[in-house]
């Protein structure tokens, strides 16, 4: 298994989990256009001939959309780590170190998720601290507010949107490593976990109990309304670019063409990554009555997206537009 493998279809990637059931398969999601997705397959080159007994397998994520969407691949590079054909751990971003470190944890263990030893559980301390003072009001759910993944995670999303308090989520599924992690840190076993200024307050029953007594309200700070919102961001700057990804690293080919072209303008810009935000990334497109994305913004009104850049650098309008002169 010293080499990476390639699979170009659905079917040939079932197979090669069956294949590979009782050891360790890496998979990673990729694309050619995207320079950091060749730089994690070399990375993954390297990793397979120090780890012969591991799979490793590159799928190119737009190629077989049936596998992309099955596992919610929505930026690459994204690494799925399997074992008994089971989905253990995901790894999102081109993050070498990190990818190396779980490539040799869940190597080496036989169950998961694998006792740290006391280098990386400071590590992940440090990482729990961040994410529970991300927010002023965190929550760690199973799923998302928009897409809850259970009844308790929806009761909370459900509790905290009545109360129109604003607060940011981390899908507690999507990192098994926070997800067993933050279990230990907070001394709570369950989830949800919802945080107040990197303080636990609890869980649903205890949320339940603070809307009883109005302390929920007192604590929390207060929502803006999604509109509000999304006026404040088309405005942050005088050039608005909503994109999948950012200036450093764009998820998708559109961003990528679209960041060249405002690249050779030299006009400054600032970009928001919809991937980051669902509400943002739908709401957008009503607020706008634009559907797709990358989607520019001048002095707070919509210039348009690819195309309409595409046509007025042709024109030779994009600079002057983009300096608000037209």
């Amino acid at each position: 298994m010293a080499a990476v493998v390639e699979a170009g279809s659905q079917s040939q990637f079932e197979e090669l989990l069956q294949k590979s059931a009782k050891s360790l398969t890496v998979v990673h999601f990729w694309a050619p256009w995207a320079p950091q997705c060749t730089q994690m397959n070399e990375v993954m080159a390297e990793l397979a001939k120090e780890q012969p007994q591991v799979m490793f397998v590159k799928l190119e994520a737009e190629a077989v959309p049936e596998v992309s969407e099955k596992y919610e691949i929505t930026s690459v590079p994204t690494f799925l780590f399997f074992k008994n054909s089971q989905k253990i751990d995901r790894l999102d971003g081109a993050h070498a170190p990190e990818l190396t470190k779980r490539v040799q944890r869940h190597a080496s263990s036989t169950s998961f998720p694998a006792t740290p030893n006391s280098a990386p559980k400071e590590d992940l301390n440090s990482r729990l601290k961040k994410l529970i003072t991300a927010a002023p009001c965190m929550l760690f759910i199973k799923g998302s507010p928009q897409e809850p993944r259970c009844g308790f995670s929806r009761q909370i999303v459900d509790i905290l949107n009545q109360h129109k308090i604003q607060f940011s989520s981390f899908d507690i599924l999507s990192d098994e490593e926070v997800r067993q992690g933050l279990k230990t840190f907070s001394n709570w076993p369950t989830y949800p976990q919802f945080y107040s200024n990197g303080e636990l307050l609890g869980g649903l029953d205890i949320v339940k109990e603070m809307v009883a007594s109005g302390e929920l309200d007192q604590m929390c700070p207060k929502a803006q309304s999604l509109e509000e919102r999304l006026k404040a961001l088309v405005n942050k700057a005088p050039v608005m670019l909503f994109m999948k990804g950012n200036k450093e690293m764009a998820k998708c080919g559109f961003s990528r063409q679209i960041l060249e072209l405002m690249n050779n303008t030299g006009v400054s810009y600032e970009t928001f990554d919809i991937l980051e935000d669902e509400e943002v990334r739908q709401g957008l497109k009503t607020y706008s009555n634009w559907p797709t994305y990358p989607q520019l913004y001048v002095k707070g009104e919509l210039v348009g997206g690819l195309d309409i850049l595409k046509e007025l650098k042709e024109s030779g309008e994009l600079v002057s537009v983009l300096k608000g002169d037209q």
